[in-house]
Order: structure tokens, then C-alpha cells, then sequence
């Protein structure tokens, strides 16, 4: 845990909440960063972690880390989610972070197979996974972490529900992917991600993405959204309005700038896709990130 006294290097400000529920640990954490960060995950030698990037602002994508020096090799996806086993070591490490917040849970596995009736097995759950995507078990984080400081006496049954759910998530056994569910590869991937960003916001071509990565059009579609759990044009979407949250926070250029910036028609445009995708008008956003 991080507190005032001991922050990383460029983070100004960490805002911590937590609870428990079903004898599962959850927080949520909010960084306010100046720049390249780079801080171990203190944890609890008997407890087994998983955690989500539930929002981040910066140019260059964070990650979690084996090693301080050992970059992720795995490609990043929209949502992504770490699975640690109990005494495994991490790193959290971003190039440029402005702002992150995640969402952690902690618990003992044995006590929550015994507490929740789950199978003995721990098949699906023994090995460490430093970056996946499955939206389902990214949402039940999600709601669960927002239900934290909910004071109405239901949230308890609310987060119990929750936390059952996530644990079945974890403990239910892999399924078998036919070839047409198979992703691109992490080259495939990787090239598709560099290519996107360096182009945005710029139109981009189905078929110029599918030729770099040497697939059919119909091919290149289905397993682009296998490995990112988007279509190619809600991923050039979803980065633009990622870009719009950096200059949001690191500028103060008007709506219409940052509309201009990102490659939006106009403000109106930007600020109807981006209380779409977030939930409040880029103002509000802005204010409550810069408070």
C-alpha cells in the first residue's frame, strides 16, 4: 500500500479506498503522475491478486511488470487485467502517466474455494498472467470497485453477489478455442497498434491493416476483435478519445482545439462521442481529473 510518506518517483498523489466482501480484498487506486513512474506492488505473502487498469490518461500505455527492468511482452488490449499468484513479485511502470486508476483484489485461495463451495481444483487460476482481456470479469471489477464507499445496507449483498461471480470467473476451466476464435499474433498485433496510432486520427483502411498483417479482409476482422474485444474502428475510436483525455489534462486548448486535435468534426461532435464513451462531457471530466 502507498501512502504520503513513500511515493514513487513523479507520483504527486495516490488516492486509496477499500473493503471486503466474501473475504476478498478489493481497492481502488487513483494515481496522479508527472511523468515516468516506477513502483513495486507491496503484497501479502499468502494472498493471491488480480487487478484491472480501469481508466488511464498518458501517451504511452502503462503495465505491470515480473522485473523493474523486464518490459511486459504481452501486447496491450482494451481492459486489460493481471492475475498474480500469491507471492509473485510486480512492478507497476508507465513512460508518461498523468493519470491511472485501477481496481485489486487480494484473497487467499484455499479460504475462498472453502468459503464459496468452489471446486478443489486450481487449474485455471495457478499461473501468473501479467496482461489479459476478458470484458465480463473487467466489468464485475469495475462495478465492484464503485461499490466500495456505497453506504446503503444493500451494497453488501451487492458485493457479495459480485464477488461470487468473479470467483467462478476465475475458477471456471478454460474453453477450448476453435481456429476461427484465434486472435493475430503478437507481431500482427503489435504492427496493427503502432500502425493505428501512428496514423491517428486519421482515416485508416480495413484493407491497408489487413495487408500488413498479410490476412483477408474478413479474417483480419474477426481476429482483431478476438485479440482486442474490438473492431478496428472502435479501437481508432477509443484511442482518439484516449489522446482527447491526455490534452484534456495536459493543455488547456479549448473544446474545439482538442476536437480539431483528435479528429473529431467539431466540439459538438467530440463532446456527444466522449460523454458516450465516459460517461460525463470533457468540462466535467477535465474539472473533476484537475480539482
Amino acid at each position: 500500500m502507498l501512502n504520503e510518506f513513500e511515493l514513487p518517483e513523479n507520483v504527486a498523489m495516490v488516492k486509496l479506498s477499500t473493503r471486503c466482501w466474501n473475504g476478498m480484498h478489493v481497492s481502488l487506486t487513483e494515481y496522479n503522475c508527472t511523468g515516468s513512474v516506477l513502483f513495486h506492488l507491496k503484497k501479502n505473502q499468502d494472498s493471491t491478486r488480480i487487478g484491472a487498469e480501469l481508466e488511464y490518461v498518458g501517451r504511452h500505455r502503462a503495465e505491470l511488470r515480473s522485473a523493474p527492468n523486464k518490459p511486459n511482452p504481452i501486447a496491450y488490449r482494451p481492459h486489460p487485467i493481471y492475475f498474480a499468484p500469491a507471492e509473485m513479485e510486480l512492478w507497476g511502470h508507465s513512460g508518461d502517466a498523468c493519470y491511472l486508476k485501477c481496481g485489486g483484489i487480494t484473497f487467499d485461495v484455499d479460504a475462498l474455494q472453502e468459503r464459496l463451495g468452489m471446486p478443489d481444483s486450481t487449474e485455471s487460476i495457478d499461473a501468473p498472467r501479467l496482461r489479459f482481456s476478458d470484458d465480463r470479469l473487467w466489468t464485475l471489477i469495475k462495478l465492484l470497485t464503485e461499490a466500495i464507499d456505497d453506504s446503503d445496507p444493500t451494497a453488501q449483498l451487492y458485493g457479495d453477489s459480485l464477488t461470487t461471480a468473479i470467483a467462478a470467473r476465475l475458477f471456471e476451466h478454460p474453453k477450448e478455442v476453435k481456429g476461427s476464435e484465434r486472435g493475430l499474433s503478437a507481431i500482427q498485433l503489435k504492427d496493427a497498434m503502432s500502425y493505428l496510432e501512428a496514423k491517428m486520427p486519421a482515416r485508416v483502411d480495413l484493407a491497408t491493416l489487413a495487408k500488413l498483417a498479410g490476412l483477408s479482409l474478413s479474417h483480419y476482422s474477426r481476429a482483431f476483435k478476438a485479440s482486442t474485444g474490438l473492431a478496428p474502428y472502435q479501437w481508432q475510436l477509443r484511442a482518439r478519445v484516449e489522446r482527447a483525455q491526455e490534452l484534456l489534462v495536459n493543455t488547456n486548448w479549448c473544446l474545439q482545439d482538442i476536437a480539431d486535435a483528435t479528429g473529431f468534426a467539431d466540439a459538438v461532435h467530440f463532446g456527444r462521442t466522449f460523454r458516450k464513451m465516459t460517461g460525463a462531457t470533457p468540462a466535467a471530466w477535465r474539472m473533476d481529473r484537475l480539482a
